[in-house]
């Protein structure tokens, strides 16, 4: 008795999903906003009364372009597959 055929599946193909990670635009957000704060705390004598002559802008933005760092090498590190469709099961 012969038994039928099953198809076989092509390996799945998979490619990292690169810029549309969401953890590489809200690193890019966070480091312009950091940027942003950086550039007034350097160019600015703006220290206020409401924080006892220390920098707000330069500590949060210096936490700002960490937080950034952390998320952009954490999507290096371990980058999301995203499974490539073949052309045969495209609608």
């Amino acid at each position: 008795m012969v038994k039928p055929k099953t198809p076989v599946k092509a390996p799945e193909r998979r490619h990292n999903a690169g810029i549309l990670d969401i953890r590489n635009i809200i690193g890019a957000l966070l480091g312009l906003y950091g940027l942003i704060l950086l550039t007034m705390a350097v160019f600015t004598d703006n220290r206020g009364t409401l924080t006892e002559d220390v920098d707000a802008n330069l500590w949060a933005g210096l936490a700002l372009v960490a937080a950034a760092a952390a998320f952009i090498i954490w999507a290096r590190v371990r980058p999301v597959k995203v499974p490539e469709v073949p052309e045969s099961e495209k609608g």
